[in-house]
């Protein structure tokens, strides 16, 4: 079938509207899902990581599991507390890269970004900071990172944290506002309040950081529509580079899910229908505002703050190895993630072994569409280097899904590109999975 052919055949079809029920967790992180991954393909890793490394670039995400409380509608694996865990996890994460950077796959190779994540990296003391950044720069090159992002609680940013991150050479900062309301704050379970926000911003500023992304929530729990576009004028005030809008979900791992299950008169989040009208109404505030879209989730000002590597590089198969406890990586064609549990991941580094609970082996096809749904997230999907790369016509193999799509208004399709259209972009993570491979069809 012919490229142009194909964009004919696509733009024809039936809609189909995914369902949107109120509970579960979609937003797509990882191609093929984790429910494809196995313990079977663990073993394999051994012979993975003898092979030569690829001209790829190589990224380094490193999981901090510790929060001060932790959030109500939070899915990630984290802890509240723990202090006296901190000290040998650290540890155990040194020697954890360590075990990586001896193999011919990762040995000598120069990091091109680096992003810290969580829980919540900054809930660690300066001391602490300094220390994590020593043991992994030990292990590894970091003479040619173009990106290190570093996620930080507005409370727990402080003067000397701030300074410590800049001398580490962190050169861009998320933090975590969710929304800039006190009673949905509180309602939600988060530590800080406005005053926080504001407090923490004005010492990033000081320490000299110039690329701040500031995450909001939309949909959480007490937000109306006022008080949503109350919190974004208020972002919008403090003036970031970067402003992120996560539509809430309610996994069943969330205290806000079994909160709503245990208190039927519990404030309800706010309907699908809603949090997609919320976001479009923020992201055509923004750009009002001068910002330009650069993903299905993020707006940024100034043309030198339109990327964001860690994104980027990974959206385009670059190798991602992921350390700490429940991290995962993406290293050669294979996904691999580390066990869930904080004293099995610090038993397997004092043992010396690599603390890998299930890996999953991508075929060809299963490649091709990673890349393809993970760049759809970024707007547009040029279509000639995705066929360049993987040697077939994209719109051949994917024809059905995107006839659907582009009938139901969410695609738009050209011979050059496909685009998220301005009703596509809140709903993404539904859209996505469209584009899975059904079982027999993953090899």
């Amino acid at each position: 079938m012919s490229h142009q052919n194909s964009a004919q055949d696509a733009r024809e079809g039936a809609l189909v509207a995914p369902s949107e029920p109120t509970f579960g967790s979609y937003f797509v992180s990882a191609y093929p899902p984790f429910g494809c991954w196995s313990a079977a393909e663990v073993a394999g890793l051994a012979q993975l990581l003898e092979r030569p490394a690829a001209p790829v670039p190589l990224g380094l995400y490193v999981h901090v599991p510790f929060c001060v409380q932790r959030c109500q509608y939070c899915y990630y694996l984290a802890y509240d507390g723990r202090a006296g865990a901190r000290e040998p996890y650290l540890t155990a994460l040194g020697d954890e890269l360590e075990l990586y950077t001896r193999q011919p796959l990762l040995a000598g190779r120069e990091l091109d970004f680096v992003y810290f994540g969580g829980g919540t990296p900054s809930s660690l003391s300066a001391p602490q900071i300094e220390r994590l950044f020593t043991l992994l720069q030990r292990h590894t090159s970091w003479a040619a990172v173009r990106e290190i992002t570093f996620e930080c609680a507005p409370r727990s940013v402080t003067e000397e944290k701030a300074r410590v991150l800049k001398a580490a050479g962190v050169n861009r900062i998320s933090l975590g506002v969710q929304q800039l309301d006190d009673a949905v704050l509180t309602l939600s379970g988060r530590v800080h309040l406005v005053a926080d926000v504001e407090r923490a911003y004005k010492v990033l500023r000081r320490a000299g950081f110039d690329l701040l992304n500031l995450d909001l929530m939309v949909g959480l729990p007490g937000e109306s529509e006022e008080s949503f576009q109350r919190s974004l004028e208020r972002v919008l005030a403090l003036a970031p580079e970067s402003v992120t809008l996560y539509q809430l979900e309610i996994p069943h791992n969330t205290p806000l899910y079994r909160r709503m299950h245990a208190e039927p008169g519990l404030d309800e989040p706010a309907s699908w229908p809603a949090k997609h009208a919320r976001t479009t109404r923020g992201f055509e505030r923004l750009a009002a505002a001068g910002y330009e879209l650069r993903s299905a989730y993020a707006a940024f000002r100034g043309a030198q703050h339109r990327a964001f590597v860690y994104q980027d590089e990974q959206y385009a198969g670059a190798d991602l190895l992921g350390i700490g406890v429940s991290a995962f990586s993406y290293l050669a064609g294979t996904h691999f993630q580390n066990v869930a549990r904080l004293e099995g991941y610090l038993e397997s580094l004092a043992c010396a072994t690599r603390p890998v609970a299930r890996a999953h082996a991508l075929s060809e096809r299963e490649r091709f569409v990673r890349e393809f749904v993970l760049q759809l997230k970024l707007l547009r999907v040029p279509l000639a280097r995705l066929e360049q790369k993987f040697g077939r016509p994209l719109l051949a193999t994917l024809v059905e899904p995107l006839r659907r799509c582009a009938a139901a208004g969410w695609l738009q399709i050209t011979d050059e590109a496909i685009t998220l259209t301005p009703q596509g972009i809140p709903r993404v993570d539904r859209i996505l999975p469209e584009f899975f491979l059904p079982p027999p069809l993953r090899r």
